[in-house]
């Protein structure tokens, strides 16, 4: 499963950035702990967010390697591995804010989503806590690097200057196709 999930990688974009909430910066700790910041410089503050489906991503730790999970009682954790927990939904609103909902998890009863959330003081919260409309979801991600690998987006192709089309000279000597067969050159008469 982690091949698969390494050949996957091997052809999307990666996205490093910062999540900002309320003056604070989601952290990853090198011991894998999720607290925040105030520090805009701390590299473990750093994250690539990696498209896994449309609209879905994986959130790893640009310095540690490991990806932000959410678990069945809502809390964060880290992981070595690729799992389903790692998956969240990205949903950007008109203010350009972003929130991250599990994509696994939910309430049972109302069926609302659990978000990623840091509260007023900095710290992290369950998510099954967090409400969308509330400041504590809403994370404004600082773009720092994009970086492309093999597949080119469809903005870069059509981009891209288009040559004219060549036109093809047709002689009486070379073979066409009927009925999905080669036909053989028509031998002259005289």
């Amino acid at each position: 499963a982690l091949d698969l999930w390494r050949r996957h990688l091997s052809n999307t974009m990666l996205f490093s950035c910062v999540l900002f909430q309320h003056g604070y910066y989601l952290q990853m700790q090198p011991d894998g702990t999720m607290d925040s910041t105030r520090d805009e410089s701390s590299s473990f503050s750093q994250f690539n967010l990696i498209p896994v489906g449309l609209r879905i991503v994986a959130i790893q730790g640009a310095k540690t390697g490991l990806y932000l999970a959410m678990n069945s009682e809502g809390y964060l954790y880290t992981s070595e591995h690729f799992t389903p927990e790692c998956k969240f939904k990205e949903s950007v609103f008109e203010n350009y804010y972003v929130t991250y909902s599990s994509m696994l998890y939910r309430q049972t009863q109302s069926g609302r989503s659990w978000y990623i959330g840091i509260n007023r003081d900095g710290q992290i919260m369950k998510g099954n806590r967090v409400k969308k409309t509330k400041g504590a979801a809403h994370f404004l991600p600082k773009v720092i690097e994009v970086a492309m690998y093999k597949e080119p987006s469809l903005h870069e192709l059509a981009s891209e200057p288009v040559s004219p089309p060549r036109k093809t000279v047709k002689t009486s000597d070379s073979p066409s196709l009927k009925n999905g067969r080669k036909e053989a050159p028509k031998a002259d008469a005289s």
